[in-house]
């Protein structure tokens, strides 16, 4: 496993996370990206959300992101988000998603959630095109939310389940690998060390 890699992107606003485009749309792909054919995406993001996409050509580490080894209870596999929402969490709000809540296909799992102010977050934003909406009479604000599954927009729903619509939703990192200082639309490639393979829980 000491040869492996895989590859950290970041990926923008409105680009699929896949190499080709099914909906026959002209809509932008991994393809414009990268040209390794062998890259699958590890843990997809809705192309209407940013941040940390994990490309790897290696089956073991895909499926240890994907689908986290049981013995873990998918805990090492957590991702975290930086989500923007309209309206000011109150503590209610937020138990309710450190509690998990029920979705139309069953509760989420216990989520860790809390809200900050922009200037906390791990990384400096960089201007979304086309930008977010704003209403002048409603705050917005942000939160860190890390879960531990993956339903489908799981993130979206859970925030406007409490009353917290999404404005904006950026992945920071993906089972310990984190965005940094990964420019938008940037890439970079890392080696797995041995301490990478036991927190997936592959053999090295």
């Amino acid at each position: 496993m000491s040869t492996s890699s895989l590859i950290l992107f970041n990926k923008p606003y409105g680009v699929q996370s896949q190499f080709r485009d099914d909906s026959n749309n002209d809509h932008t792909t991994l393809s414009q990206y990268f040209t390794d054919k062998a890259l699958r995406v590890a843990g997809r993001l809705d192309a209407t959300s940013e941040g940390l996409l994990i490309l790897t050509d290696d089956g073991r580490v895909n499926k240890a992101i994907t689908h986290p080894p049981k013995a873990n209870a998918g805990r090492k596999q957590g991702k975290t988000y930086l989500v923007q929402v309209e309206g000011t969490p109150t503590a209610e709000q937020l138990n309710k998603l450190k509690r998990g809540v029920v979705l139309k296909d069953g509760k989420t799992l216990p989520a860790e959630v809390k809200h900050v102010s922009e200037n906390e977050l791990p990384m400096v934003l960089w201007q979304r095109n086309p930008p977010i909406r704003e209403r002048k009479s409603v705050p917005d604000s942000w939160l860190m939310l890390t879960i531990y599954e993956g339903k489908n927009r799981q993130v979206r729903r859970m925030t406007a389940h409490v009353g917290l619509p999404c404005l904006r939703l950026i992945r920071w990192s993906v089972a310990g690998f984190e965005l940094g200082e990964l420019a938008i639309g940037e890439s970079v490639r890392v080696h797995l060390t041995s301490e990478h393979c036991r927190q997936l829980g592959i053999s090295n």
